[in-house]
């Protein structure tokens, strides 16, 4: 099987597992939604979205986020990890939006990755999933499930991002992105032992 006739297979059976993909982490918004993937990072999404509504409560626009001290935040958010860091960073990101953008989240990843705690990652989820741009985020599960597909030989989630974006059509790429993820949390974790993925046997038992 060639790799074009992998990632057709890819996409045909992810479209009938998950025809509709909802988007994983609680939001209100792009500034809500950006505070959420921020706070992600080497933490869960269902541990990120058990901690955000009471952080949204108080804290829900770059205004409220900005009146609070780094510790009232990092009270807040003290279950997720790094909590100390994103404290920090969460209420620089609030005061740089007012600062610069009028307390609106910006459409542009230059803007977007100048914001504290604002890497590539988090920039493409806000513009796909904030925005509805093309992107196309690679995270751990989708850099580990390509490089399993023999989809990308990337050393890093930006050379595969970069694979990714070559295989698929722009078209597909907000929706596929998610379907990936949802697929390695249900078939392929990271410390499972690969029985359910039934995709990786599809692909190479042929």
């Amino acid at each position: 099987m060639t790799k074009k006739q992998r990632a057709e297979l890819i996409q045909i059976e992810l479209e009938k597992l998950y025809p509709t993909v909802p988007i994983p982490l609680d939001h209100t918004d792009p500034f809500t939604l950006m505070v959420a993937v921020a706070l992600s990072a080497q933490t869960t999404d269902k541990k990120v979205n058990q901690v955000t509504p009471n952080l949204f409560k108080v804290a829900g626009t770059p205004e409220k986020m900005a009146l609070l001290e780094v510790q009232e935040i990092k009270e807040l958010i003290k279950e997720i990890g790094l909590a100390n860091t994103k404290a920090k960073n969460l209420k620089r990101m609030a005061e740089l939006l007012l600062e610069k953008h009028n307390g609106i989240v910006p459409q542009t990843y230059e803007e977007l990755e100048a914001l504290p705690g604002v890497g590539h990652k988090t920039a493409s989820v806000v513009m796909s999933q904030g925005f509805g741009f093309p992107a196309f985020p690679v995270d751990t599960h989708i850099h580990r499930l390509m490089t399993q597909w023999k989809l990308t030989s990337g050393k890093n989630v930006v050379e595969t991002e970069r694979d990714a974006k070559k295989i698929w059509k722009e078209n597909v790429w907000n929706k596929l992105h998610l379907q990936i993820i949802f697929y390695g949390r249900e078939y392929s974790p990271a410390r499972g032992n690969g029985e359910k993925d039934f995709l990786t046997k599809m692909l190479f038992d042929k």
